[in-house]
């Protein structure tokens, strides 16, 4: 592998990525690929060259692979985590969103309840007010009516023991 051949596989990597229109940053497949060929091609070169050489190189490239492999399975087992949290969050937010709401419905259940208690107790009060007047007049009529059935038995019995006897 000469000068000339590393500069001509530069070039053809850097027209290969403009055909394809590989993206110059972030994950990109297509760079991945043509950077992965153009690998390829210099462990081939420097295998004819030095095999011993050669053969270092395509382990080093295969380790690389199984550690990008490694990360790739992580990252993708680290999204799975975190959509099940983050639906195990939604879920959790609608259970406590629906609880809110029956409680509030209790709440405003009980308010309702209290209000219409107090009520009866309004008018079971005014009701035994009004018959504790009424009995109480009718008591009082009572008192009344003794006081003179009473007088008036007195003054019957005051004349017939004032009256002369015949």
């Amino acid at each position: 592998a000469t000068r000339s051949d590393v500069v001509n596989l530069q070039d053809a990597l850097d027209k290969r990525l403009q055909e394809r229109q590989a993206r110059e940053t972030g994950i990109c497949p297509i760079r991945e690929e043509l950077y992965a060929q153009c690998f390829d091609e210099l462990i081939r070169q420097v295998t004819i060259i030095c095999a011993e050489r050669g053969l270092l190189l395509l382990r080093v490239r295969d380790e690389i692979r199984m550690t990008i492999s490694a990360y790739q399975s992580l990252y993708e087992s680290s999204i799975a985590f975190g959509m099940r949290k983050a639906l195990q969050a939604e879920q959790r937010r609608k259970m406590q969103d629906s609880r809110i709401n029956d409680l509030r419905n209790g709440n405003r259940d009980l308010q309702e309840e209290i209000e219409r208690l107090q009520q009866k107790i309004v008018q079971t009060e005014q009701k035994e007010a009004e018959r504790r007047e009424e009995d109480e007049k009718r008591h009082q009529e009572e008192v009344e009516f003794q006081r003179k059935t009473n007088q008036q038995l007195k003054d019957q019995l005051e004349q017939m023991l004032s009256a002369p006897k015949k």
